[in-house]
């Protein structure tokens, strides 16, 4: 299950906040089935993103330095990922 999650603990550098959600938004998505919300199911969606965010990032400062960074390199922090939403947000200005 999950297995589109990247593996955040022992990045270089640390997860960001972004990263963090973005894996809390997929872990919701896949256990939820919700692809696309609605008004029915956008609040509580949101705050079980927010929720398992913050719980992620409590576990990632209290586990203990691993001794080889992940394997693969996280989405977010991809070249192509990153240009596709910085053309995302130019569309939104």
């Amino acid at each position: 299950m999950c297995r589109n999650i990247t593996t955040l603990r022992g990045l270089q550098p640390a997860a960001t906040t972004d990263e963090i959600e973005a894996a809390a938004r997929q872990y919701v998505r896949k256990v939820t089935g919700v692809q696309s919300l609605s008004d029915a199911t956008r609040e509580p969606f949101e705050a079980a993103v927010a929720e398992i965010a913050q719980i992620t990032a409590r576990l990632l400062e209290e586990l203990p330095q691993r001794r080889q960074p992940p394997a693969t390199v996280p989405p977010l922090r991809r070249p192509e990922v990153q240009a596709r939403i910085a053309q995302r947000e130019a569309k939104k200005a």
